[in-house]
């Protein structure tokens, strides 16, 4: 029901826009988040948006360099990363947590669909 894709190989200093597509329900009432899983660590918050759009939430070490959004219409997220570092270099997932309330939160447990994931790498 998560869909993400947008994944690839860029050089130190590049961008990469992923996608989070959803599809076979509608996740208007839900905060989208962005996790990220480097081989031999545990998958990790990156970004978040609230239902509506209106608030985001970062990670502390992409701070100024991605940019997270939605577009309700298109029941896709997106994440901008640019400025990319080799540090972040992982395999990225969206997930999908119900929020009425506007909520953002970071913690894998509380997000209830995921997507499949997408590699990014980044060469120094």
């Amino acid at each position: 029901q998560l869909q993400a894709s947008g994944g690839g190989l860029v050089q130190a200093g590049g961008s990469l826009r992923l996608s989070c597509a959803a599809s076979g329900r509608t996740f208007s009432r839900y905060s989208m988040g962005w996790f990220r899983q480097a081989p031999g660590k545990e998958r990790e918050f990156v970004a978040a948006i609230n239902w509506s759009g209106g608030s985001t939430y970062y990670e502390d070490s992409v701070k100024g360099r991605f940019t997270i959004s939605r577009d309700k219409a298109k029941n896709t997220v997106y994440l901008q990363m640019d400025s990319l570092k080799p540090e972040d270099t992982a395999v990225y997932y969206c997930a999908a947590d119900y929020s009425p309330t506007g909520s953002l939160r970071r913690r894998v447990i509380d997000y209830d669909y995921w997507g499949q994931g997408t590699q990014v790498t980044v060469s120094s």
